[in-house]
């Protein structure tokens, strides 16, 4: 290949895999990191450094994989088949070039945190890299996919304590986003309804319809503010700049739901990526703050 055509490709697969979607569960991460560093009364720059690779590496291999097993999927689909694999912009091994090395930095950046996040590293790896091939076999593929967004708070307070001591909050933050991943990803979904039906494809709007999962939506957000509500009340350190941000957080995905009707779909993308980069930021942000008050 040559250096125009690789740096073409580059380029290409740098729009597929969209970094800037690790703003979902990247100020998740660093809020349980936060908390686990004062918890431990230090502050590493170098940790926070190996969270964050380790975070860019899994979220860019895992939408790798997702572009490269559903390829033949996308190129059927008019909604995705000017994506670049399946329009030919990149080709299929490049995208699993890139799977395999940002797997083997993400199990690297593992093994530089401490040895617990080393041994756990290919659990996570089976988790985010399996996402793509579940909605083959279940309509919880949704919550698969949380599952895989959850493991973020969970892994960077393991990857600070080396243990899962105090796990009971950064488990509930994993399982709120969890839930919250799930309820936005089943309105996402809805675009592609009566595609995923056609292609034996399971998922929520195309298994139960489009008005079942909008309400599904709806109560898996909810239930993900009653969970962050639970970690504040948990957690000493968390106080009134976290009850505001969780209170703001639920104002938006109110908003989130009442901009997706069964029969309109067309401000999706705005629900989708926008106002949950929004509630991302905005509770991380709190959880850090949070964290950097001195006590008393």
């Amino acid at each position: 290949m040559t250096r125009p055509a690789f740096l073409h490709q580059v380029r290409e697969t740098a729009e597929m895999v969209k970094i800037s979607h690790t703003v979902f569960g990247l100020p998740f991460a660093l809020g349980a990191a936060a908390l686990a560093m004062r918890a431990e009364e230090t502050l590493s720059w170098t940790q926070l450094f190996w969270i964050v690779f380790c975070c860019v590496m899994a979220r860019t291999a895992a939408m790798a994989q997702n572009r490269w097993a559903d390829a033949r999927i996308d190129s059927a689909n008019p909604r995705t088949t000017e994506r670049a694999l399946p329009a030919g912009r990149v080709s299929g091994g490049f995208v699993l070039g890139l799977v395999v090395v940002t797997s083997a930095l993400f199990v690297l950046g593992a093994g530089m945190l401490n040895p617990l996040c080393l041994k756990l590293s290919p659990v996570v790896l089976v988790v985010v890299l399996g996402y793509p091939f579940a909605k083959r076999f279940t309509a919880l593929c949704h919550v698969w996919l949380g599952v895989a967004l959850g493991l973020a708070p969970v892994g960077a307070w393991v990857a600070v304590r080396g243990s899962f001591a105090g796990w009971p909050v950064p488990v509930l933050f994993g399982t709120a986003v969890m839930v919250w991943t799930a309820g936005f990803d089943c309105i996402y979904a809805c675009q592609d309804a009566d595609h995923d039906r056609r292609q034996g494809l399971f998922s929520i709007p195309a298994r139960f319809g489009v008005p079942f999962a909008l309400r599904m939506a709806r109560v898996l957000h909810v239930l993900s503010i009653g969970l962050l509500a639970a970690a504040g009340f948990l957690s000493p350190d968390l106080g009134w700049l976290y009850f505001a941000a969780v209170a703001f957080a639920a104002v938006l995905l109110a908003y989130e739901n009442s901009l997706v009707k069964p029969g309109d779909l067309s401000r999706v993308n705005l629900a989708f990526f926008t106002l949950n980069g929004v509630v991302s930021l905005v509770v991380g942000g709190a959880i850090v703050l949070s964290a950097a008050v001195p006590s008393g």
